[in-house]
């Protein structure tokens, strides 16, 4: 079918014959000959057919109405219109009071209310009401062949006749079209487009409500907002009030001050005043020349003395000054700045949350950023967040919200189980865009860096066995196999190699970091404990006859080296030169004895923590004080041990075939496992912490090393 002829459905007379469509249709699917496509075929009946079969009086041959052609129904079940009953019977029922039915020629007794008395043909009045309530449909015909209809193809979204297209619809898309008649489609688009409109109205309305109620939140925030600056400036006021009165105090105090002083110096000149008075009194008669001179030299001292009486001690002067100092250009200064209103232009459903990948006992975090409603980032914080996060059981998972201050914000958890977890962000009790989100916390901690293969190039290792960082987390990594340390910094990106004689016959098995920054290795061989520079320059060097198997070994704080000897069954520890001040343990399986010892480490008040098949720890002088368990029942090795700086201890561990790292809070209880799942350790040896709570593990079974996080 062309374009001119889709553009003639509208004008062609083929589209003033009326049909009525059943709505019980046939949905059945057909592959016609020759099509690949499918037909949904209806079934539908001509207009005036149904019209003449159903809707008119089969004896007027009128369309029955609600006047006088209104449908009667006989005691036979046929429908006759009233004006042809009222005609028959007046007819038929002069002497017998009955008349035959038109149509079966039964013999119908007349009720007694007369013909007006048949009951209505429900039916045919319910048929009325459907015509009248249902549009007659317009079938569109090819312009081409007028008999044929058109059709409709869903999946190519294409209008076309069955004889034009040769019997065949080869269209675009995919092999099987769902083909229906032309007439149902508009029907169908007409329903959709009726029922996205009546979506649309109703999300309208939605909108509506929630921007309503926003606005009554506004106008309640509004209020809340006044009130709250009514109130601190209620407090301002009262501030004011309070130093206002404690001025006027002052003054009073001042005022009593002075007052005293001058109120003392004149009950001083009354006194003096009426001492003169008593002295005065007879004098007109004193005739002794001598005692009238006395009483002048007395008067004249005392009006020499009297003169500092009628000074004043104290003064009237007293002045406000509020102007001294820049006191009230700071309260000018405050006051403009006193108090702010704080609003938002975040909109959630822009807003967005990066998850990253979260593991069970570590700290995991989700970053929240917001945008505006033009989706430009948010530079200020404030925004009132409502975070949950709840497990598979419904349980609530505590979370600390940091506002960053700059639009974004921090969501930290720890979780303690591992499946599905869901968190929900709602800002304005509105949810960010894809939230409530599923968070699938896994118990697999796998490396987050690894270094090294088995060779003896700069990246690669010959059976490395133990590790130290400095100050800086500058990674030294003993490469038994090679005879040398590897210097990576914090990165794992190489640095240099240190070489020394203390490293020997591919035999330095131990190394520690003294307080000062210096390497300490043991060679389990030659027997000696080297203390030398990062650079390589040698410090000191020492052994002793004592030393049968010299394993590992630690510094503690005041510079004493711990070292293990698995032959002796002891720990030897020396002071800094070298000399030996101290022996700990025998061998044995008991509790401050010693088996088959792997490794050693310094916590805590220099507590030694020593690893053999279990972890034992024992006081700065020797005495064994308890031991570290995590299972009485696992039966394996430890291969070394190490402590972070917050007294939490870990391990490497083989038991049963896996290697794992154990987690150990200060007070020895057993954490969690660093299983290694997707990375698995092999004969992991040596460890030691970061300062940023990681920790870097010697991984001797596959002649590299690795980091974890820990926390």
């Amino acid at each position: 079918m062309t374009m001119s002829q889709a553009d003639e459905i509208g004008s062609t007379s083929s589209l003033e014959r009326k049909y009525c469509e059943i709505k019980f249709h046939l949905q059945l699917r057909q592959n016609k000959p020759g099509m690949s496509s499918t037909l949904v075929e209806t079934v539908s009946i001509n207009y005036e057919d149904f019209n003449d079969s159903f809707l008119t009086c089969g004896t007027c041959l009128c369309t029955y109405d609600g006047q006088e052609h209104n449908p009667k129904l006989l005691p036979c079940s046929h429908t006759v219109c009233r004006n042809c009953l009222e005609r028959i019977a007046e007819a038929s029922t002069r002497d017998t009071g009955t008349f035959r039915c038109p149509i079966c020629r039964e013999t119908i007794t007349i009720p007694r209310g007369g013909v007006i008395a048949f009951p209505p043909s429900f039916i045919v009045n319910q048929l009325l009401d459907l015509m009248a309530s249902q549009r007659r449909d317009v079938i569109p015909k090819c312009s081409n062949h007028t008999s044929q209809e058109l059709l409709f193809c869903e999946s190519c979204d294409t209008v076309f006749c069955n004889i034009c297209t040769g019997g065949n619809h080869n269209g675009r898309g995919a092999s099987e079209h769902t083909v229906i008649p032309f007439s149902i489609a508009i029907k169908r688009m007409s329903e959709i487009l009726l029922y996205k409109a009546h979506l649309c109205i109703r999300n309208l309305n939605t909108a509506c409500e929630i921007v309503g109620d926003e606005m009554t939140k506004l106008e309640d925030s509004v209020d809340r907002t006044m009130d709250s600056v009514n109130r601190s400036f209620q407090d301002l006021i009262g501030a004011v009030d309070k130093r206002r009165h404690d001025v006027l105090q002052m003054v009073k105090k001042i005022r009593d001050e002075k007052k005293r002083v001058l109120k003392e110096q004149l009950d001083l000149i009354q006194t003096e005043k009426s001492k003169v008075q008593n002295e005065c009194e007879g004098l007109q008669y004193q005739v002794e020349v001598r005692n009238i001179t006395k009483k002048i030299g007395d008067l004249n001292e005392k009006l020499d003395a009297l003169s500092l009486l009628s000074e004043p001690r104290e003064n009237a002067f007293m002045k406000f000054d509020y102007k001294h100092n820049n006191a009230l250009q700071g309260i000018v200064s405050a006051m403009n700045n006193f108090g702010r209103i704080r609003i938002s232009t975040t909109y959630p459903a822009l807003s967005t949350a990066h998850i990253r990948k979260a593991v069970t006992h570590l700290k995991s975090s989700v970053l929240i950023t917001t945008v505006d409603y033009h989706g430009n980032p948010r530079t200020t914080g404030g925004d009132p967040i409502h975070v949950e996060l709840r497990n598979e059981k419904n349980e609530s998972l505590q979370v600390r919200l940091t506002d960053s201050d700059d639009g974004t914000y921090k969501i930290s958890y720890t979780a303690f189980t591992s499946g599905k977890h869901r968190l929900s962000v709602n800002i304005f009790d509105r949810p960010i865009k894809d939230s409530p989100f599923v968070i699938d916390i896994s118990e697999h901690n796998n490396p987050v860096a690894r270094f090294g293969s088995r060779g003896t190039n700069i990246s690669n290792f010959v059976q490395p066995v133990n590790v130290v960082v400095d100050r800086t987390d500058k990674v030294y990594v003993l490469d038994t196999g090679n005879s040398r340390i590897k210097c990576l910094n914090k990165d794992f990106a190489f640095l240099s190699h240190v070489n020394d004689t203390g490293l020997d016959n591919q035999s330095g098995t131990g190394i520690a970091m003294t307080p000062g920054g210096h390497l300490v290795i043991v060679n389990w061989r030659t027997k000696y404990v080297t203390e030398i520079s990062p650079e390589g320059e040698l410090v000191n060097k020492f052994t002793s006859r004592e030393f049968v198997e010299p394993i590992n070994l630690a510094v503690n704080s005041r510079g004493d080296i711990i070292v293990a000897d698995n032959g002796a069954g002891k720990l030897f520890v020396f002071n800094s030169s070298g000399r030996m001040i101290n022996k700990i343990g025998t061998k044995g399986d008991k509790p401050g004895q010693f088996k088959l010892m792997s490794s050693i480490a310094v916590r805590d008040r220099d507590e030694i923590v020593v690893a053999d098949n279990r972890l034992q720890v024992f006081s700065r002088d020797g005495k064994f004080l308890r031991q570290i368990v995590a299972d009485v029942n696992a039966k394996g090795q430890y291969g070394g041990v190490t402590v972070d700086h917050q007294g939490y201890i870990l391990a490497t561990r083989t038991e049963k075939g896996r290697s794992i790292i154990q987690v150990f809070a200060p007070d020895g209880k057993f954490q969690f496992v660093i299983d290694s799942f997707d990375d698995k350790l092999k004969r992991p040896s040596g460890l030691v912490c970061t300062r940023d709570e990681h920790v870097v593990v010697v991984d001797l079974g596959n002649d590299c090393i690795k980091k974890y996080r820990y926390k």
